[in-house]
């Protein structure tokens, strides 16, 4: 039997999963952030126009409003985050990473993590992205969560549209707005897997 073949229980999945977590976690104390304040700025760099609210991040997270109120003010006062009013919406607020948070993330500790996936083989890495996100499919659906999927990956996302306007090449149906190769790329709040 070859190891690709061997049967592995679900244990021996979730505790590396649980200890490495642990272990990152452990590292997001060190500095000047708190583990929420470093999920924040992660979250502002994935997400798209239309996610990068402080009620998408407390959705995200699933965390309380009155968290993530503190965590946004921490980080405006450390100069890594700005608030905006949101163009045409009288009380809706933009989120934007400064340069100095852009700076940061640098440094953020899930990066070296993401530097050792990168040393391992090509198959390896594909089989663990496909078995991690079926594990968080699960997850998602059992807690019944938004998935914050990226755009490309939704049913309302159209490829290459003939819609296209300043700021195309690719169309959201939802919210009927041109998507830049770059937003294609990011994480929305109102995602539905196709």
């Amino acid at each position: 039997m070859s190891e690709d073949d061997e049967q592995v229980a679900g244990e021996r999945v979730a505790w590396p999963m649980e200890r490495l977590v642990r272990l990152v976690r452990a590292r997001e104390h060190e500095g000047n952030l708190n583990p929420a304040q470093w999920e924040a700025l992660r979250y502002l760099r994935r997400a798209n126009r239309f996610s990068n609210s402080p009620g998408a991040l407390t959705l995200f997270l699933g965390a309380t409003k009155g968290t993530i109120s503190q965590t946004l003010m921490a980080l405006e006062r450390k100069g890594l985050i700005t608030k905006a009013p949101r163009p045409d919406e009288k009380r809706s607020i933009a989120l934007s990473l400064t340069a100095r948070g852009e700076d940061q993330l640098a440094q953020d500790p899930w990066r070296e993590l993401a530097e050792s996936a990168d040393r391992l083989g090509n198959k390896t890495r594909r089989r663990l992205a496909k078995g991690l996100r079926e594990l968080l499919d699960s997850e998602l659906q059992r807690g019944r969560h938004k998935s914050f999927g990226q755009c490309s990956t939704c049913r309302y996302f159209r490829e290459k549209s003939r819609d296209i306007e300043a700021g195309g090449p690719h169309y959201c149906m939802l919210f009927e707005v041109a998507l830049s190769s770059n937003d294609a790329s990011r994480i929305c709040l109102e995602h539905e897997p196709r």
